[in-house]
């Protein structure tokens, strides 16, 4: 099944004191990003869950566990790109298997400026590999830490030739025009594919254009104020929530933040074993983690 549409979270892993994963948390965080925390969806593992420095051995054993929590298979979008294809494979398979067909698909990161011709042959060798007719790929395009950009034609050759297995795109460029022209060029959510812009202050630009919703890492703490814009009515009371959305998104951003949305996490739960970061990152300092509680105070406090 397709994952469903709406506002998604780039959710944050708790890691264990060896940098394992510690499991039983991460798997109850998400289940309350989607149910308080206001999230349709959760993608695990990607660059806000520092899916890059999780273990290929936790990586590949986390579908399994979600799937044991009951943990619905449509709300789930597993990051199972890597480097070597044949990671990609054992990641997006061992997702399948657990019935979480919707997987992010980074491109190969190392070697840099590729041809479309060879990613396009990455993506296909993880297509054929896979052989399932149901799997559903998000690719995934984010220049800015991949360093291996995906262009429009790219993305139109694999939607053509693959159909309904190329399920969508998500663009963390930041740059509103360049989601605007992956939806433009692919015809959106009217031709079945799912585009999502990377921050929730974008939500109602790229809805009004046929985007999906948006898969965030501030949706971490803040899915609540945009699932409340997602369904408020259009006019002024949309306007007012997204203008909360909007303040929330930018206080977040002037943190780190994946380190943000962790400490965000330990004041929820009172467990600061949520702090902890994979190296090479690092928690928040003292005075940002000071500045980051007086900005929360403030925000809630103004827009109460």
């Amino acid at each position: 099944m397709k994952a469903r549409r709406g506002i998604y979270a780039a959710a944050v892993t708790p890691f264990n004191a060896d940098g394992t994963v510690n499991t039983a948390a991460h798997i109850a965080y998400c289940q309350h990003l989607l149910s308080d925390g206001g999230c349709d969806g959760v993608a695990p593992t990607g660059t806000t869950g520092e899916g890059t420095s999780v273990t290929l051995s936790d990586r590949i054993a986390m579908p399994a566990a979600f799937a044991k929590a009951g943990i619905e298979t449509d709300r789930v979008i597993f990051g199972t790109g890597a480097p070597a294809s044949g990671d990609s494979v054992a990641l997006t398979k061992a997702s399948c298997d657990a019935g979480f067909t919707n997987v992010l698909v980074l491109p190969p990161y190392y070697y840099k400026t590729p041809s479309d011709d060879g990613l396009y042959a990455y993506y296909a060798r993880l297509i054929e590999s896979v052989a399932r007719d149901d799997l559903r790929i998000y690719v995934y395009h984010f220049p800015q830490m991949s360093a291996v950009p995906l262009s429009v034609d790219l993305v139109l050759r694999l939607k053509k030739d693959f159909g309904a297995i190329m399920a969508g795109l998500k663009d963390s460029s930041g740059d509103f025009s360049q989601s605007a022209a992956f939806i433009e060029a692919t015809g959106g959510v009217d031709a079945d594919f799912d585009v999502y812009p990377s921050s929730e202050a974008m939500l109602w630009d790229g809805l009004s254009m046929g985007s999906a919703g948006v898969i965030s890492g501030s949706t971490n703490g803040f899915g609540a104020l945009a699932q409340t814009a997602l369904n408020a009515p259009e006019g002024a009371e949309r306007d007012a929530a997204m203008a909360k959305v909007k303040a929330a998104r930018a206080m977040a951003s002037k943190y780190p933040l994946m380190a943000g949305m962790k400490q965000m996490e330990a004041w929820r739960s009172g467990d600061d074993n949520w702090t902890r970061m994979a190296p090479p990152l690092m928690p928040l300092s003292d005075q940002q983690r000071a500045d980051l509680r007086a900005d929360i105070d403030a925000f809630w406090e103004e827009t109460a």
